[in-house]
């Protein structure tokens, strides 16, 4: 048994929805399970659908609604003859869910509508693939992830009840292999015990399918995207990135901790914790070899690069020079996990602590505030960070020009630079 899955940059028009197809009959495995994210550019609409809505703009996010509607419903139309009307059936249940809550008035937190909203770019997606692979001969079952998922209602990055969701999985997924070889689910969603939506953190899709791949024993997960294979460093920043044909899961974990993002951070422990091989495979040339990722010791790579632009540095300083101590730190850190921020760095010095974080107005703001209630508070913006692995003093050099530095951090194997 196989796991795919599928971005969104492979499904985001008709012929690369027909190339899935085309991939799925070259595999000729018993069992396969596909998770698919939402189509192209669908999550980014949807989250501008939220965010209308939450801002009290129901016309602005019908309308912008509406647009993603039709989307859909031409995709479906362009692909599907026989099972058109069947499908469309089920793409107007989901856009119900929506425009009913669109309706309301908002009187919960944002991210609670932000999970309600975006998690259906999935349900759209998986539908009118699932309706065209079985058009095309390819015998599918399709299933709401929603029904599997049991997860906390820590919105947009909610955990998964581990226990009850392999229970679901042997009871409810399993049985669907015996009345057809492939099953299409969603990816990034899940659901509470009282089935609001939850979604599991942007990129999350990798690791729903990490997840099915670790409660179904499978031999193997394949991550289809559209470059070659795992890359040194983002070939759109750095187009001279050369492909890493093998890893093992400790680098990839590492890559993930600073933000690559290939792989998303949480996919690798549930395959690493039953050994399975994770491929990474182009879409666009499926005889390409692609990257292998495992467990075992790999050659010498070459520096590995990522580049986080639009950072934000947030100094916190002691108002009568006494030492930042634990007590503090402590309290900061509370900050962090009450806000749900994960910052990219931190450093903590005599009578200052300072953090970077990905610039989140609205997050970045609520820390400021709360901070300044025992610290005096600096934010400067607009800055990158860089991170390279297996760095080289003429490499850095390259990357850094005449920029000038404002923090740096720095391990045998690592090194982090704050850019203004």
């Amino acid at each position: 048994m196989k796991v795919f899955k599928f971005g969104g940059a492979s499904v985001n028009s008709v012929e690369r929805i027909r190339n899935l197809a085309r991939i799925m009959q070259a595999c000729p495995a018993d069992r396969i399970m596909v998770i698919i994210s939402a189509m192209g550019k669908t999550t980014n609409a949807l989250e501008k659908v939220a965010e209308s809505f939450y801002e009290g703009n129901k016309t602005e996010a019908l309308s912008l609604f509406d647009a993603v509607k039709q989307q859909h419903l031409t995709t479906a139309r362009e692909l599907l003859s026989s099972g058109y009307e069947s499908c469309a059936s089920r793409l107007q249940d989901f856009f119900t869910e929506v425009e009913w809550l669109l309706h309301d008035q908002p009187v919960r937190d944002y991210d609670y509508y932000y999970d309600q909203i975006v998690c259906v770019g999935e349900l759209l997606s998986t539908a009118i693939i699932s309706a065209s692979l079985n058009e095309t001969g390819i015998s599918n079952t399709w299933l709401d992830v929603r029904d599997i998922f049991r997860t906390d209602d820590d919105f947009r990055d909610a955990g998964i009840d581990w226990a009850f969701t392999l229970a679901k999985v042997k009871e409810q997924v399993e049985p669907l292999f015996d009345k057809t070889p492939v099953i299409i689910t969603q990816g990034f969603i899940g659901a509470t015990d009282e089935n609001e939506s939850t979604t599991l953190g942007r990129e999350g899709s990798d690791y729903s399918a990490a997840v099915f791949a670790n409660m179904l024993d499978a031999e193997s997960q394949t991550i289809w995207k559209d470059v070659e294979s795992v890359m040194n460093a983002d070939p759109k920043q750095f187009p001279d990135a050369v492909a890493l044909p093998e890893l093992n899961y400790k680098e990839v974990i590492e890559m993930a901790y600073y933000g690559a993002q290939v792989i998303h951070p949480k996919t690798i422990k549930p395959l690493q914790n039953k050994g399975i091989p994770l491929y990474v495979k182009c879409f666009l040339d499926p005889t390409l070899p692609g990257t292998v990722i495992h467990n075992q010791p790999i050659p010498p790579l070459p520096p590995v690069i990522v580049l986080k632009e639009n950072q934000v540095l947030v100094e916190m300083s002691s108002r009568d020079f006494s030492f930042i101590g634990e007590q503090h730190v402590g309290h900061l850190y509370h900050l962090f996990e009450q806000l749900h921020i994960r910052p990219n760095l931190t450093q903590n010095g005599a009578i200052s602590f300072l953090c970077v974080l990905d610039n989140r107005p609205e997050k970045v703001e609520k820390l400021a505030l709360a901070a300044a209630e025992f610290l005096d508070i600096q934010v400067k913006k607009d800055l990158s960070l860089l991170t390279v692995r297996h760095y080289s003093e003429e490499k850095l050099k390259e990357l850094t020009g005449q920029r000038q530095l404002l923090l740096k951090q720095q391990t045998r194997e690592t090194i982090q630079l704050l850019l203004d």
